[in-house]
């Protein structure tokens, strides 16, 4: 198995094989908190346009997301992680957009498969692509609004890549890291409410879920559910 490192946009449009989309900070930790209460399925788009036009179609039942970290007008709630642990999902069809983590997936058209990834399912991801046992791997780390290379995302995508290749680094050490890294402040700034401080909390609670998060292609959306 060969595995590729690479982040950002461009990162996620050169990714080719078996492709690993990372958003810690917050889309697939929010993602993840969402299936473990019960939605149905997500339906991933890169633009809040695209995802309220959806559910006026009546595709989707809530709208999750973000734009430079703040709920877009007419969504259900932020990218949250906090939020979507105190929200009704039981059978719901979530639509989420963010400026990084649902942007790459939509950009990753090369990939055979995607996986979208975050500190809380790295294990249950290794797990999965194992299974799978692809030939090739990309893991692109997606960064701040896909632009900006951060260290929880890159993080992330070695950690990966260290269970990928038979290793077990001590989560401990990687909370450490991040905890050490300039996106955490945002989470404890009275000035940023929309950054709850136990987003970053619950984002850090590495290999909190025992399933992936895979998507597919179905009637010409990008549809991501549980896999185990």
């Amino acid at each position: 198995m060969e595995i590729r490192i690479d982040s950002l946009l461009e990162g996620a449009r050169r990714a080719r094989g078996t492709v690993v989309i990372v958003d810690v900070f917050r889309a697939f930790t929010t993602a993840a908190v969402a299936f473990s209460r019960g939605a149905a399925r997500i339906i991933m788009v890169a633009e809040p346009d695209e995802a309220l036009a959806l559910k006026a179609r009546g595709l989707g039942d809530l709208c999750v997301g973000e734009v430079n970290g703040i709920q877009p007008e007419g969504f259900d709630f932020g990218n949250s992680p906090f939020e979507m642990a105190g929200a009704d999902l039981e059978g719901k069809i979530v639509i989420q957009s963010t400026r990084a983590g649902t942007t790459g997936v939509a950009a990753a058209t090369e990939a055979s498969a995607v996986y979208t990834a975050s500190f809380v399912v790295a294990r249950a991801t290794a797990r999965a692509i194992l299974r799978d046992n692809p030939s090739l791997v990309t893991i692109v780390a997606m960064g701040w609004n896909a632009d900006l290379r951060t260290d929880e995302d890159e993080l992330c995508a070695l950690y990966l890549r260290n269970l990928l290749e038979g290793r077990d680094p001590d989560p401990g050490a990687l909370r450490q890291l991040v905890q050490a890294s300039g996106q955490v402040g945002k989470f404890y700034d009275p000035a940023q409410p929309h950054f709850h401080p136990e987003d970053c909390e619950m984002a850090l609670d590495v290999n909190r879920y025992h399933f992936a998060i895979r998507v597919a292609h179905e009637n010409g959306l990008l549809v991501a559910r549980p896999h185990t």
